[in-house]
């Protein structure tokens, strides 16, 4: 049996899509009132026992932002549940390999040490950054500009739900993926003058401090504001172009992945929900 958890979430809910009607998959998420699911709390250790009994092979997706300590106590919960509950296959959606000068990667590489260290047998999908996550950092304003600070750097940006994708198949027979560190970056890295050519936008970058100053204002959480910041510094700096990591995206779809360019543009033009 393959526990899917943060089956609410965005990566997860693609995933539980992906494997709908399988009689062989349960779903886990923290949401109320959601059929057929487990409850799944990192928040609540006491809610993992029951959640993982009778569990194979759980499908560990990354439990969301917040500081280091809160995020890197989740993924104890889980795994340590994990060991007790006799899982045999913890499969983890991690950080990619570029990723290291981020400001939030320090709970992925702890996750990851941590797995090698435990009892359990594992595989872990280092994702490279949403191509859905560009409209949102860079998206352009009602001018027509994108003034994300992204300087000259690239981002080797991923459908979400090619990681999904991928995310279901090694989970569902995980035994020829264990030990195994996956690097699942996009194919053609974009630039900030990519992204604006594809939705005739223009390009104008700011500092980084103007983004500082606006995520602040914006009554983003506290970590949120390095985090974000730190995202468009990495990406500006050079370091998320997908140069450094060789991605096993493709061998994993069994083809071509999704162009991470058609899928920013989609995100851009959608409809404002309530408009």
């Amino acid at each position: 049996m393959l526990l899917v958890t943060g089956a609410s979430g965005g990566l997860g809910s693609l995933v539980a899509a992906g494997v709908a009607g399988r009689d062989d998959v349960v779903l886990g998420t923290r949401a109320a009132g959601v059929p057929g699911a487990r409850r799944v709390d990192f928040d609540d250790p006491a809610s993992l026992p029951p959640a993982f009994a009778g569990i194979g092979t759980l499908l560990l997706i990354s439990a969301g932002y917040g500081e280091d300590d809160t995020v890197v106590a989740r993924h104890e919960a889980a795994i340590s549940a994990a060991e007790r509950a006799g899982v045999g296959h913890v499969v983890y959606t991690s950080l990619s390999g570029d990723g290291d000068h981020l400001p939030y990667a320090l709970a992925h590489r702890w996750t990851e040490r941590r797995l090698r260290a435990s009892s359990l047998n594992w595989t872990v999908l280092r994702n490279g950054l949403y191509a859905e996550l560009l409209a949102h950092l860079a998206a352009p304003d009602a001018d027509g500009r994108i003034t994300a600070p992204l300087g000259d750097g690239k981002l080797a940006a991923v459908a979400r739900e090619d990681l999904a994708e991928v995310a279901a198949r090694v989970a569902l027979d995980p035994a020829p993926h264990t030990g195994r560190v996956y690097e699942l970056t996009g194919e053609r890295a974009l630039s900030g003058a990519d992204l604006a050519a594809a939705v005739g936008a223009s390009y104008a970058p700011a500092p980084l401090s103007a983004a500082r100053a606006a995520l602040t204002a914006s009554g983003a959480a506290p970590f949120q504001v390095p985090m974000l910041v730190g995202t468009y510094s990495a990406i500006a700096h050079g370091f998320m172009d997908g140069t450094a990591v060789r991605s096993d995206l493709p061998a994993l779809l069994g083809r071509e992945p999704r162009s991470a360019r058609e899928v920013y543009t989609a995100s851009v033009r959608a409809p404002v929900p309530g408009r």
